[in-house]
């Protein structure tokens, strides 16, 4: 399963917002086994950011975010100052084999 995360950020945080996930967010979930395939800030405008992650099921995506968004690492990490630069956010969840189709 590929997952697509869509963040808003708050106006002027997104450089903030990207060195705190690259140098907190990413080493916990490698940690936690979550698989970061690629993210970064959107290049049509100045608040949106993007990650995507892959697992291999929906099972397995529900379990180790379970775990990871449950741990004391992302609790007493950069959980607080990750949130308090979003806005709002929107997930979509798919079948890899639909991303074969587009290439």
């Amino acid at each position: 399963m590929v997952e697509i995360l869509i963040l808003n950020l708050k106006p002027g945080t997104r450089n903030k917002f990207h060195e705190v996930y690259v140098n907190e967010s990413l080493p916990i979930q490698k940690k936690w086994n979550i698989h970061v395939v690629a993210h970064g800030p959107s290049l049509h405008d100045e608040t949106s950011y993007y990650v995507i992650r892959s697992f291999k099921s929906l099972e397995d995506r529900q379990q180790l975010e379970d775990a990871f968004y449950n741990s004391d690492d992302w609790r007493n990490g950069p959980r607080e100052t990750i949130l308090g630069m979003i806005e709002n956010s929107a997930y979509a969840v798919i079948d890899p084999g639909q991303l074969k189709e587009w290439a």
